[in-house]
């Protein structure tokens, strides 16, 4: 019994070794951000399949001001999935005329890399499997591109000293961004866009009763965040605020083992020039310090589309750690 328990483990180590050895061997993976490679066949892309993937993968972002997709897709054959392209970053794999299958692999042709692949008998049966798995597909494609993301950011990050000293908390941006501000209780970072614009980001704290009330509606987030936010940062001479046609839209989430809120909408100025754009504020409960810490990013810049920069943003902002968690 002994032996075979030697035995056992022994294998187990072997295996270990064997996957880390050619993980190592593995190249880097490869992609523009949110650029998803579909390796399908030409009739199941300009069918049924094609456009369920199509409403799926690239239905509209949340919270943008003009229609973009979730992902930018890019479809290929199999046989043209080798060599250099096989190291995309993400990737999803349709089969037909197999079981049904539906499986996430992670460095499978380059380290980095997240692929899935969904196989079924008959077009209905991957058809099922994609409607099933949606919510799966899309949280597993975006960890990777806002882990990418992440990676590239601590290349060259910014100090921050004052965010410790000032709120408690780290956050991972990089040097290209300025502090426009630094005060007692209000943060603000910009950087400039390549041709037209900048982002924005803002750290700041409430009390927790400045949200948490008997009954909760999003309109106590949109006053604490207009109040805060009206007073300190000034654009054109004018008052920044949410926008006011459209409600912004409020989702659960977790930062650093906290929940917060997460609210995506639309800001505005409407003195002087009308300026438009963005946001993106998550505010994360800190019970033990009776808190609210509230980031957010904004972006400016009406002639260039804006998911990107706005995934950026969110990559920055779930960077958010407590230092006495």
């Amino acid at each position: 019994m002994k032996k075979l328990l030697v035995a056992i483990l022994f294998l187990g180590v072997l295996v270990s070794c064997e996957k880390t050895s050619k993980k190592s061997t593995l190249e880097g993976s490869i992609g523009n951000t949110n650029e998803l490679k579909i390796v399908m066949d030409k009739d199941l892309w300009q069918g049924n399949v094609g456009d369920t993937l199509r409403s799926t993968l690239a239905a509209p972002v949340d919270g943008l001001p003009r229609e973009e997709p979730l992902f930018t897709l890019d479809q290929i054959t199999p046989d043209k999935f080798i060599g250099y392209v096989s190291k995309s970053r993400i990737f999803l794999t349709i089969k037909l005329g197999e079981p049904s299958l539906f499986s996430i692999e992670e460095d499978v042709t380059a380290r980095q890399q997240t692929g899935i692949t969904i196989s079924g008998e008959n077009e209905d049966a991957i058809i099922a499997l994609i409607k099933k798995h949606e919510d799966e597909m899309i949280k597993a494609f975006k960890d990777r591109e806002l882990a990418a993301i992440q990676m590239r950011i601590g290349k060259s990050l910014e100090n921050t000293d004052s965010l410790k000293s000032t709120f408690g908390i780290t956050m991972r941006f990089p040097t290209a961004y300025d502090y426009t501000k630094r005060e007692k209780n209000f943060f603000w970072m910009d950087k400039d866009i390549k041709r037209s614009g900048n982002m924005n980001i803002t750290v700041y704290e409430v009390p927790l009763q400045a949200i948490d009330k008997d009954t909760f509606s999003v309109a106590r987030i949109v006053r604490m965040r207009d109040s805060v936010s009206g007073a300190n940062i000034s654009l054109n001479q004018g008052r920044f605020q949410t926008e006011r046609s459209f409600s912004p839209q409020l989702f659960e989430t977790e930062i650093d083992g906290h929940f917060a809120w997460e609210m995506k909408g639309t800001w505005e100025v409407r003195e002087g020039r009308l300026m438009v754009g963005p946001f993106l504020n998550y505010a994360i409960r800190d019970e033990k310090n009776n808190r609210y810490v509230v980031v957010e990013g904004f972006i400016f810049s009406p002639s260039l589309d804006q998911r990107d920069n706005m995934f950026e943003l969110e990559a920055i902002l779930r960077s958010t750690r407590f230092l006495d968690n």
